[in-house]
């Protein structure tokens, strides 16, 4: 008997506290708006995004000159460093061609400033390694807009998931006021002598039964209201959240194009991917050809700091081609070959998955519907026997266990009818999703 007591006062305690929370009210459409400013994989995505843009724009250098500046100042004894030292600074003299001097010169100083530049002019691997990150940052791209769909489609699916929590609520709230209600009949009959001890714990039991389900219900509603905010990445402590709209007992048929659009956001990105790993093949091609690039720089000598007695400047451009070097450039040439072929089977087999599922989900949304259709119909029938039961009780025609029977059904019925209506919704929003 304790025991009894501490397991009842236990359970109105969980009750209690874990519905003496705050609780919020939150709309769909108040949720797809947070979402979109507070999703953390949302934010990820754009990182990702922001990162191939970095990447295209380092290939800016393509195009635009590279300048570097330097200041250098040495002290020698070197010959040659103190011969061409003087030289730089415009202060040889004939006594410096004595060959005591050269072979053993004084120390000479000299500081140097050098401002320098490099202007790229044709480099054929580099213009397709450049739309190879541009092909690649609208990859990333797309790739963000489809995590952003679907988010949409995870938000959806999970508000649908609250209300269903918050129904089977209150279904079980209806069932265990019936219930008591049973049970205080029940024992107005056996003290009246009318039933049997056991029939009274039957339905003792059953008031049990539907108290536990009650609180795996509601805890079900905080498990449905901590995942809303996860994805809204928001800390509920105290707090749950209660949809403003209900979740319907009905659903809307609607005729959907099943069929799998290029258009489609993923299979956009899947294809810019590959793209860009041809262009990387052609990048690393055009790496046997020469590159042609100008250069040149203007330099001040004076053996004091930040002197500047001698000026002088040079200016060219430079034709390179390697030729051979050991295999390297073949050797990249055929992975990036490797990877683009690659790349296109990856995407050819994307395609077939993605028209796969959508002819699975096509299918298990009919499955849906007639799951919809033959579940209200059997609630439907569950209530009425179980109405018919109870007045057969009360009159003393109906076994004890009978209406206990016909009342768990009743109320399984009613939760696989609900569950049923998730499951058409989401299915058919997940179709939508697929042919968006």
């Amino acid at each position: 008997m304790k025991k009894q007591l501490i397991y009842i006062t236990g359970t109105l305690l969980v009750s209690f506290f874990g519905f003496s929370q705050d609780t919020l009210s939150i709309s769909k459409s108040e949720l797809l708006q947070k979402i979109s400013e507070k999703n953390l994989q949302i934010k990820i995505a754009e990182k990702n995004y922001q990162s191939a843009k970095a990447d295209y724009n380092q290939s800016r250098a393509l195009f635009l000159p590279n300048i570097a500046v330097s200041h250098t100042g040495i002290s020698t004894t070197n010959p040659l460093m103190a011969f061409g030292s003087k030289l730089n600074q415009e202060i040889l003299s004939a006594s410096d061609f004595n060959p005591a001097l050269l072979n053993d010169p004084t120390k000479t100083q000299n500081f140097a400033t050098k401002f320098e530049i490099q202007q790229p002019l044709i480099n054929m691997d580099g213009i397709y390694g450049r739309q190879a990150a541009k092909t690649k940052m609208e990859a990333f791209q797309l790739q963000t807009e489809r995590t952003k769909e679907y988010l949409e489609l995870e938000v959806f699916k999970s508000y649908m998931q609250l209300q269903l929590a918050y129904k089977a609520v209150k279904v079980l709230e209806k069932a265990n006021t019936t219930g008591k209600a049973n049970l205080k009949l029940v024992q107005n009959y056996f003290q009246q002598g009318l039933l049997q001890k056991t029939d009274l714990l039957n339905v003792q039991v059953r008031v049990n039964e539907i108290a536990n389900q009650l609180q795996y219900a509601k805890s079900n509603v905080q498990n449905a209201s901590d995942y809303l905010a996860f994805l809204l990445n928001e800390v509920t402590k105290d707090k749950i959240y209660k949809p403003s709209e209900a979740l319907e007992n009905t659903i809307a048929i609607e005729t959907i194009n099943v069929s799998l659009s290029e258009n489609r956001k993923d299979i956009q990105a899947m294809n810019k991917s590959t793209t860009a790993y041809q262009k990387m093949y052609m990048s690393s091609k055009m790496n046997f050809l020469p590159r042609l690039n100008a250069f040149g720089s203007y330099e001040m000598y004076d053996k004091n700091f930040l002197g500047t007695s001698a000026k002088g400047y040079l200016v060219g451009a430079q034709l390179s081609w390697n030729v051979f070097d050991g295999y390297k450039t073949i050797g990249k040439m055929e992975k990036a070959k490797a990877d683009f072929q690659k790349a296109e089977v990856e995407t050819e087999q994307y395609k077939k998955q993605s028209q796969l599922e959508l002819n699975k989900t096509n299918r298990q949304l009919q499955d849906s519907e007639n799951k919809v259709n033959l579940t209200q119909l059997a609630f439907q029938q569950s209530q009425e026997a179980y109405r018919i039961r109870q007045n057969r009780f009360t009159q003393g025609l109906e076994k004890t266990t009978d209406l206990l029977q016909s009342e768990t059904q009743m109320i399984q019925k009613e939760l696989e009818h609900l569950q049923a209506i998730f499951e058409y919704n989401f299915t058919k929003q997940y179709l939508q999703f697929l042919t968006r």
